[in-house]
């Protein structure tokens, strides 16, 4: 069953130019409020990595003191330590206000290998059998405008540091998120998850990630514009 993607009104925000990220001959383009900051991932250095975390610390929390932008980069240093080891190819974290608390949410783009199944309606039954078989959550199969996806929204416990919490034990705290499968057409299907341990950002986070998948545009390496059928789904 094909359902279509029907989003509140954006949340009210600035929106950056278009971000890319290529998989072989295809070239994906999404747009990400600019609520949102990139975190270094993928780089191998660690002075640029030191550098690229204050810079992001300094951003996401302008009027903070050392102390508290210090624990926020220790945090995401921590996030994005594993993240290429499965595949994230881009991450980015949001901090905001939500009926005066706090809230946070992180971003992930991520690319893996296709189902073994031909045409956009075949992977995305094959995606959606899948994540229901592993009770990942509540699935569905939605169109975007550039072309058929699987939506997943589930919850899971993120597990945070002990080095957070100033003591020698972390915690595990419940977390939502949705995750969006695209597949492409080269045999990669490209995973976009948004998740939160504050639930009372949820609304705000959902109705961002609802924009953020909608915006998403596919390209072949002449630049021309690129989708994915979904007949048939």
């Amino acid at each position: 069953m094909t359902t279509s993607v029907e989003l509140p009104a954006l949340v009210v925000s600035q929106d950056r130019a278009p971000i890319a990220l290529r998989s072989d001959d295809i070239l994906l383009r999404w747009v990400l409020p600019e609520i949102f900051h990139e975190m270094p991932v993928n780089v191998q250095d660690d002075d640029t990595a030191v550098q690229l975390l204050e810079e992001l610390a300094d951003k996401a929390l302008p009027g903070a003191d050392y102390d508290e932008k210090t624990k926020f980069a220790v945090m995401c240093a921590l996030a994005v330590g594993d993240l290429p080891a499965v595949g994230v190819e881009y991450a980015a974290v949001c901090l905001t206000v939500s009926d005066e608390i706090p809230c946070i949410a992180t971003f992930f783009v991520s690319l893996m290998n296709s189902p073994e199944a031909v045409g956009a309606t075949t992977l995305v039954k094959e995606i959606s059998s899948g994540l229901r078989l592993a009770k990942m959550g509540d699935v569905s199969v939605i169109e975007l405008p550039c072309g058929a996806a699987v939506a997943c929204i589930g919850n899971r416990e993120a597990e945070i540091s002990g080095e957070l919490l100033d003591g020698e034990e972390g915690v595990a705290l419940p977390t939502s998120y949705i995750q969006v499968y695209v597949p492409l057409p080269n045999e990669t299907t490209v995973l976009m998850e948004i998740s939160t341990p504050t639930m009372s950002g949820w609304e705000v986070f959902s109705t961002m990630f609802g924009n953020i998948v909608s915006s998403i545009r596919l390209f072949k390496a002449d630049g021309s514009p690129l989708i994915t059928s979904s007949e048939g789904v």
